[in-house]
């Protein structure tokens, strides 16, 4: 997590384009595979495995599929033949309801008609899709680091959380936001059957060095080899310690919530509620962990303002 507040994250069509990545859904996922040849396609979406690797694979190709589709060619279609209408969103700028999603959609190819989306992780759990993005909504500028969840249901995007962040000119430890420096230097996630152990893993973790601000965390869960991606902490386990320790000392009051997690293989993602002073309406945070051998071995985050307003009543949580 960051170790600063005084740095801000205020850019409105930063946090106005990431509301739109809800602008997402599936069909039935029985129905659409009954409808195509073999379990490895549907709605022309290619997936593969069988049971529920096939409708994990699809609802993570599907968010995929959609995003680029929206916001990169203006497809709103799509809003129409896969967003619930009743979908709930947190992102405090956009209103619920699919009909805001295609007025959004619209607006958004005619402000940023060159915007692109560097997808670099997609994970699924249960109903769940996290997707970890670089948008550079004008050519030529740093962009914005974006996680967005999506929960499916029936086959739909039911509800969606986004957390954004302007990407700094420069980072304390010399490593960007996106990149994978771990062994092996894949973006893609682990075999699932590493799922269930990391995952409890990073929750224990999360508890006892955020929940707690016990540090000797550090010590039981993180490797030696050590990434930091978040731009305002050193790199390694020292780095670790030494910005954390600040922080908590700058902020003896920190309350932090985690709220949900998800994982696939050797990644899993935790999204928080953290509340440096009493009163105050804290930050959203998405902390993404990589986990080998046991170990913690590379983090990434990105931090939001809760701002005082927002367009819905379901705050982002």
């Amino acid at each position: 997590m960051n170790t600063t507040t005084s740095v801000r994250r205020r850019t409105l069509a930063a946090a106005v384009m990431a509301v739109a990545l809800t602008a997402a859904a599936v069909p039935s996922t029985a129905a659409a595979l009954s409808r195509t040849p073999g379990p490895g396609r549907a709605a022309g979406i290619p997936v593969a495995g069988r049971g529920e690797s096939a409708r994990l694979g699809y609802q993570k190709a599907v968010v995929v599929q959609v995003m680029r589709g929206v916001f990169e060619r203006g497809d709103t279609s799509v809003v129409d033949r896969f967003v619930r209408p009743d979908y709930i969103q947190h992102s405090p700028l956009a209103p619920d309801g699919a009909e805001a999603l295609k007025a959004f959609g619209s607006a958004f190819r005619g402000q940023y008609p060159d915007a692109r989306f560097d997808i670099r992780r997609v994970i699924s759990e249960g109903d769940l899709v996290l997707v970890h993005s670089h948008v550079v909504l004008t050519p030529g500028t740093r962009g914005i680091a974006v996680f967005d969840i999506f929960r499916f249901q029936g086959g739909r995007i039911a509800e969606h959380w986004d957390v954004v962040q302007d990407v700094p000119a420069t980072t304390a430890n010399g490593n960007d936001m996106f990149s994978t420096l771990s062994r092996p230097q894949t973006e893609a996630p682990g075999p699932a059957r590493l799922t269930e152990y990391n995952k409890k893993l990073v929750t224990a973790f999360v508890e006892q060095y955020l929940v707690k601000k016990d540090l000797s965390a550090i010590d039981t869960y993180v490797g030696p080899e050590y990434h930091q991606h978040n731009p305002y902490i050193p790199d390694g386990v020292a780095g670790a310690k030494a910005g954390l320790g600040a922080y908590y000392a700058q902020f003896p009051q920190l309350v932090a919530a985690p709220k949900r997690v998800i994982a696939e293989g050797d990644l899993v993602a935790v999204h928080s509620h953290t509340v440096n002073v009493p009163g105050e309406r804290g930050q959203a945070v998405v902390d993404l962990f990589r986990v080998r051998g046991g170990r913690i071995v590379e983090h990434w985050d990105v931090v939001q303002d809760v701002p005082e307003t927002s367009a819905n009543d379901n705050t982002m949580f």
